[in-house]
């Protein structure tokens, strides 16, 4: 069994964590990773209500199972009735992340809620740190979804310099090797979040699983696009990585003129609802060349932390 602070401190049994991937990542899926022994992780935006992230959090509490939530700062000052109902329902974490989390450390961890945050640079992870953070994510520009644009191995050696609070890795792990790389840079743990995107407990498509089955790593772009179409107002330093659809083709680069073509994003708007991974994003990382069938998040994370103790193994072989 791998044994890091991360596990220790959470009581896990292998130390990955399910990126709380916002229309992706519910109660199933978190409750799928717990399983396994890791720390599922439910995904919540602006646009989710506070009866919305309960109902989730039922989920892996009727089972027993540890959780987590992850919520966006820059939506939180509008929305206090999410961060209410995360506390109400007494996840084991909360990361807090995409802004400064200052104000919102001392109510969770007054609740007995460990704090983490995930930093894509230097100044995010000295601002965490600052605001009392108990966990620290370093999000390199690889993994999918809203992310910066540091690589995951020379960040997370600055980070890691930074403090001896736990770190995870996050960016383009979905092996156990990619597992065991992390661990041996010093990582306390990771955070994947491509590796569970065509899992079945997910709650994305059938539709946008298969996309993410058939793609490749070369095929994602980290693009505004998508955002200013459905006029989300993610702050500007953090694009999405999505995968590269007919639409990104046409629309990375201008998004400028992207905001004043209604027609335009409205192909966005209506993808989403009819699913159409042509027009609509599906947010996958650099790994995501990797995923290849639909299963469940339970065997994914078994199968990663069993391959990345055989590595972890097989590289403590090479002293000898």
């Amino acid at each position: 069994m791998i044994t890091t602070s991360l596990t220790r401190r959470l009581g896990l049994t292998t130390p990955v964590v399910g990126a709380p991937m916002a229309g992706v990542a519910g109660g199933e899926l978190a409750a799928a990773v717990s399983r396994a022994g890791g720390l599922g992780m439910i995904g919540i935006s602006g646009r989710h209500s506070a009866d919305f992230l309960t109902g989730q959090c039922a989920i892996p509490v009727r089972s027993g199972l540890p959780f987590g939530v992850g919520l966006m700062v820059w939506t939180l000052a509008d929305r206090p009735d999410l961060l209410e109902a995360t506390i109400a329902a007494r996840p084991s974490l909360v990361s807090v992340s995409f802004g400064d989390p200052a104000a919102y450390v001392s109510p969770l961890r007054d609740a007995g809620i460990v704090v983490a945050a995930q930093a894509n640079t230097v100044a995010d992870a000295r601002m965490a740190l600052d605001a009392g953070v108990d966990v620290l994510v370093a999000q390199g520009t690889e993994a999918g979804g809203h992310t910066g644009a540091r690589s995951l191995l020379p960040l997370l050696q600055e980070v890691l310099a930074l403090t001896d609070r736990p770190v995870l890795a996050a960016g383009g792990i979905a092996t156990g090797s990619g597992m065991a790389a992390a661990l041996a840079a010093g990582a306390a743990g990771v955070w994947i979040g491509t590796a569970l995107l065509s899992c079945t407990e997910g709650l994305n498509s059938a539709a946008a699983r298969k996309r993410v089955r058939e793609a490749t790593g070369e095929e994602t772009v980290l693009t505004r696009a998508f955002d200013v179409a459905e006029g989300i107002a993610w702050p500007q330093r953090w694009p999405g990585r999505a995968l590269v659809n007919d639409f990104s083709r046409t629309w990375h680069g201008r998004e400028d003129e992207l905001a004043d073509d209604p027609a335009a994003r409205q192909l966005v708007v209506d993808g989403r609802q009819t699913g159409d991974p042509s027009t609509a994003p599906v947010y996958a990382g650099e790994a995501v060349g990797l995923v290849t069938a639909e299963r469940s998040a339970t065997d994914v994370v078994r199968e990663l932390d069993a391959a990345a103790e055989e590595s972890l193994r097989a590289v403590a072989r090479l002293l000898g």
